[in-house]
Parts: structure tokens; C-alpha cells; sequence
């Protein structure tokens, strides 16, 4: 039925940046299998591709990272700047976690994807279905929510919140805070981890990222937050002033054995087609922890933790949603909130403030 409705005018509209033919020739004909996309030009370096984008008047762009006179890297910086567009980084190099693809989500662009392996038809495939999801995805991502994001700063400055400097404050090491997120959530955890205080409860994270990329990001937040930030290992005890990152091709749970609190990492299916999934670790907050947890859901697409966190309130815990204005994708937040699973609608520079007064008077 949508095939027969679907026209070029209501079609996702997408240019090609690669200086390779063969895969600009390769990534057009993956796109042009589906009946929602159309390929409306490929450009073989970010000069020529400025032309195109005037002309063209693209809705995605499918940027590569390596390319000479002017790296994919540069010119995001540049376009974010002067015209801000969804884009979609894909390169050789992502696969690994590269510091270069994690740079790129923190310039503004809202995916990263590797560039395809022609091994078997089935892989071929399965590329092709993520490739096209990530264009869809990218084509309804709030841009211009992540330049308001960076704009806060000033906004921020005038919000008066607890001064987490302050020595009167004594949080409780029993509590735990979770948080989920998908796409746009790098640079949400960002903005909420960057000035939590060193004796902050211990926080447990699942962002959807392939495997490699979560070990990367941990290290990336480790250098520049008060807290310690890693990749989650099984057995990691729960510790105050530390973030633990779920594996990007694990289930995180947390556990409890007399005492202790500590982290399993499981090598189960998918849930919601997530591995890590939010719910499952939002499901297992709940059992463990109950009314001396706060969850946290932040931009993404899909459902993934909107049933966990609903899980979790009714454990007694205390759970906040990221509101849409400061959402890339205002997909998990919302169904979260439509469900009654959020007591506080936040935007995102507010949320640490408000986790620093939460805890601190003791209102859970």
C-alpha cells in the first residue's frame, strides 16, 4: 500500500559524499531498493558536495570520514555551523570506535555506520536494512536541538541549582541511577555526566552503540567527567562516584548478593531488537533496587525503555523523562510519558541539576 502512494516528492531525499565511485555507486543502489528513499545525487568531496546541497536541497546527507582536500570531519563542523542538516557518518574506520566517528556525533551528526563488507548476500542484506533504517531515522532527527543544546550554556549559567561543590551535601551510596538512550544520546549522557559531583550514587548507562564504540565512549567521558566512566564488566562492583556503560553487544543487568551490588554482563537475545536494551536493564533497577533508584530516558527512537522505566515507578522509583525540545529523536521519551511511566519532563540541561536536588533532600 505505501509503495503505491509513496511519489519523489514525499521521498526521503539523499546525497552521497564519498570520493570512492565504487562505493557511492554501492551505497545508491542500496538506497534505491527502498520505496521511501530517493537517491537525488552523490558527490566525490565536500566542495563539490556544498554545490550539490544548494541545488539539490538534500534531507540526508551519507558523509565519509577520510577524503582528501577536506575531511568529512571538517566539513561537519563547517555545515553544522552555517547549515545545519541530519547527517549520516559512515566509514571503514567506525567499526573499530574510532575517535573520529565519536567526534562526529559530538559535531552533530546523528548516526555513525560502517561502510559494507561484500562477503555474503545475507550480511548484504542486513546492511542494507540498517543502512536504510539509519536514513529514516536521520530524516525525522531534530537538528537543531543539538546547536540549542550547545546554546544552553548561557541559559544554564542563570539557573540557580545546588552547588554540588558544597560539603553540607551527603549522597546516598545505597541509591543507583539508570539511564537509557538511543539516537542523539551520546551527546545527551554527555551533558548529563559532565558535572556530576565525585561522590555521586553509582550510574549504570545502556545507549544503543555497536560493540567497540561503548568502550570508546566510556574512555572519551572518563577524561573529561569529575566521575570515573567505563565499560561495564561482569562482576564490576557498584561504586559511588563511577559510570558503568553497557557493552555494545551485551544484555547489562544489575544483581545483588547480600551486600553487595554488582554487574552481569549477558550474552542474550535481543529485546526490542536491542542488545543492550534499556528495558532490560531498567527491569532488573527495578528488582533490585526499587524506591532507591532514579531512571532516567533520553532521546531515541523507538520504544526501548519505555516499559522499564514504567517498571521501575511502580517499584517506587523516581524516573524523568528528556523533553522534546531538546531531543534529537523524541521517540523513547514519548512513549515512556504516554505510558505513565515519567513523574518529570526535564530538558537536558536541566536534569543533573535536578538529580543533584533530588538526591540531596532526600524528596524519593
Amino acid at each position: 500500500m505505501t509503495e503505491k502512494i509513496m511519489t519523489n516528492k514525499n521521498k526521503i531525499k539523499v546525497l552521497i559524499i564519498d570520493d570512492s565511485a565504487l562505493i557511492r555507486q554501492s551505497i545508491s543502489l542500496l538506497l534505491k531498493d527502498s520505496v521511501f528513499i530517493d537517491v537525488v545525487g552523490t558527490s566525490y568531496n565536500p566542495f563539490d558536495a556544498i554545490q550539490k546541497i544548494q541545488k539539490l536541497k538534500p534531507d540526508v546527507l551519507l558523509l565519509d570520514i577520510q577524503m582528501p582536500e577536506m575531511d568529512g570531519l571538517t566539513f561537519l563542523k563547517k555545515l553544522m555551523k552555517q547549515q545545519p542538516m541530519p547527517v549520516i557518518i559512515f566509514s571503514s574506520f567506525v567499526e573499530e570506535g574510532s575517535t573520529n566517528a565519536l567526534k562526529a556525533l559530538e559535531y552533530g551528526a546523528v548516526e555513525i555506520i560502517g561502510k559494507p563488507k561484500f562477503t555474503t548476500s545475507a550480511e548484504l542484506e542486513k546492511y542494507k536494512l540498517k543502512l536504510i533504517g539509519a536514513v529514516q531515522i536521520a530524516s525525522i532527527a531534530n537538528i537543531k536541538s543539538k546547536n540549542n543544546v550547545l546554546q544552553q550554556e548561557i541559559i544554564k549559567e542563570e539557573i540557580k541549582t545546588v552547588s554540588y561543590k558544597s560539603p553540607s551535601i551527603s549522597f546516598d551510596s545505597n541509591f543507583i541511577i539508570a539511564i537509557g538512550a538511543s539516537t542523539g544520546g551520546t551527546e545527551a549522557i554527555k551533558r548529563v555526566l559532565e558535572t556530576v559531583p565525585e561522590d555521586f550514587p553509582p550510574i549504570v548507562i545502556t545507549q544503543h552503540m555497536p560493540v567497540g564504540f561503548t568502550n570508546s565512549f566510556a574512555n572519551r567521558l572518563n577524561q573529561i567527567c569529575k566521575i570515573t566512566v567505563k565499560e561495564a564488566e561482569t562482576n564490576d562492583i557498584l561504586e559511588t562516584g563511577h559510570a558503568y556503560i553497557a557493552r555494545g553487544d551485551r544484555q547489562l543487568i544489575v544483581k545483588k548478593v547480600g551486600e553487595k551490588h554488582f554487574l552481569k554482563l549477558e550474552d542474550t537475545p535481543p529485546v526490542n531488537r536491542h542488545k543492550p536494551s534499556v528495558d532490560v536493564l531498567f527491569n532488573s533497577v527495578a528488582k533490585t533496587y526499587g524506591k532507591n533508584s532514579i531512571g532516567v530516558i533520553l532521546t531515541g527512537m523507538g520504544s526501548d525503555g519505555a516499559k522499564g522505566l514504567k517498571t521501575m515507578k511502580e517499584t517506587g522509583a523516581h524516573t524523568i523523562a528528556q523533553d522534546e525540545s531538546s531531543c534529537v529523536v523524541f521517540g523513547m521519551p514519548k512513549v515512556a510519558i504516554s505510558i505513565g511511566g515519567v513523574d518529570v519532563v526535564l530538558p537536558i540541561y536541566q536534569i543533573t541539576d535536578y538529580l543533584i536536588k533530588t538526591l540531596s533532600k532526600n524528596l524519593i
